[in-house]
């Protein structure tokens, strides 16, 4: 080789072994090399064994994988671009033409969305029923149910429900005559907002725990990715196997800004938790506030569940106005806020609100008459925090 431009492509040069820091080494591939053609066909990239392609995992990704599992309490973790994604995968790993999923009515939006678009499109038929009534997933069971979604909360309005009454609900159906499916009725649950750390959702029931590491895991508001974990096989594989059908693959810059952000993410979510409660009880005290939904507090939906469930409370909270308050009240109060930005998401160093048409969002029925904000609570002061919601209540 005498040429420069093949010199520097195969250069002979290896790196000495041996090399340990606190942050695991980052690999980016699309191609990955073979020592043989042996190994070529016959590594193999489903359990972890070898590396066949960029899509099907590289060291990074593998040790993010893990470190995720671990986070969740299960064995098997899949990555995808975002949180959503995690959603959509568990979709089409499970359901086919003909099958039914059920999800709470109160799930997150884009979720429900995905179910009355393309879902629908594919014949796979959806209902949505009330997650804080286990008798209403109960009544809607029946043997086309391949698939059932928890949340914990619920979007927005932040109610808790009864995860091991809802999944008992299942287990029964599983073993009625109703079922036909060998591999039963599953439960997925949306753990964002928990993230490993408020509770664990194989403990509580679930099959299958989805996240958006976009949330807590990243932290930065910079990074979008998701995780699908469970404890059962065959459920992975399944899951895995459409992951690489799909081509769905996370970049690995990504995978180390989660690397690094699950470093420091059990310290940010208890000080946004505490923060939280602190802001939570002071808008409750407010005039101008009909209601405050957290579950922490006595008196929000499902306090009695979160209590006996739960060891943390995560960064949100959401403010129903009395019903004087006109939208455009309600949207002068959001603009009015210097601390807090107009933005989606949450879990992130800075604080956010959006505001909601809940009634519009639902059909189950919702109990107040006022406008609602969600906040978002970020690592700032919490006396700053409370003083710029102060003014934009005088103003609003």
């Amino acid at each position: 080789m005498s040429d420069p431009s093949t010199q520097l492509i195969h250069h002979p040069y290896t790196s000495p072994a041996g090399f340990e820091a606190v942050a695991p080494g980052v690999h980016k591939a699309s191609t990955v090399i073979f020592p043989s053609v042996a190994a070529l066909r016959n590594r193999d990239w489903k359990h972890k064994t070898g590396y066949t392609y960029g899509l099907h995992g590289t060291p990074t990704t593998f040790t993010l994988e893990e470190r995720i599992a671990t986070l969740e309490g299960g064995k098997f973790c899949t990555l995808v671009p975002s949180g959503l994604a995690a959603v959509v995968l568990v979709d089409m790993a499970l359901l086919k033409s003909g099958d039914e999923v059920l999800i709470p009515d109160n799930a997150y939006g884009p979720s429900k969305a995905f179910a009355q678009a393309e879902l629908a499109a594919w014949d796979i038929s959806f209902q949505f029923y009330d997650a804080m009534n286990p008798a209403d997933l109960a009544a809607k069971l029946n043997r086309k149910t391949r698939l059932v979604w928890l949340e914990a909360p619920g979007s927005i309005t932040l109610e808790f429900p009864d995860l091991p009454a809802l999944v008992a609900v299942v287990k029964a159906n599983n073993q009625s005559d109703k079922m036909a499916h060998p591999l039963g009725t599953v439960t997925a649950l949306d753990n964002t907002w928990g993230a490993g750390l408020a509770f664990n959702a194989f403990w509580l029931g679930a099959d299958i725990s989805v996240q958006a590491l976009t949330k807590y895991p990243s932290g930065g508001a910079d990074v979008l990715m998701g995780s699908v974990v469970t404890n059962d096989e065959v459920l992975h594989h399944l899951v895995h196997l459409c992951h690489m059908r799909v081509g769905y693959g996370v970049s690995g810059n990504d995978a180390e800004l989660v690397l690094r952000g699950l470093n420091s993410m059990a310290l940010r979510y208890a000080a946004q938790d505490a923060a939280t409660q602190q802001l939570a009880v002071w808008l409750q005290a407010q005039p101008q506030i009909a209601a405050v939904l957290h579950p922490a507090l006595p008196g929000s939906p499902g306090h009695d569940t979160w209590k006996r469930d739960c060891t943390g409370a995560a960064c949100l909270l959401s403010a129903v106005f009395k019903p004087e308050f006109t939208q455009e009240r309600i949207d002068r109060f959001c603009d009015s806020l210097q601390l807090f930005k107009l933005g989606y998401s949450w879990a992130g160093p800075m604080s956010l609100c959006v505001p909601y048409d809940v009634p519009a969002m639902r059909r189950t029925p919702w109990s107040h008459r006022g406008g609602l904000v969600r906040f978002s609570i970020g690592l700032e002061s919490v006396a700053d925090l409370r003083a710029d919601l102060a003014q934009a209540l005088l103003i609003a």
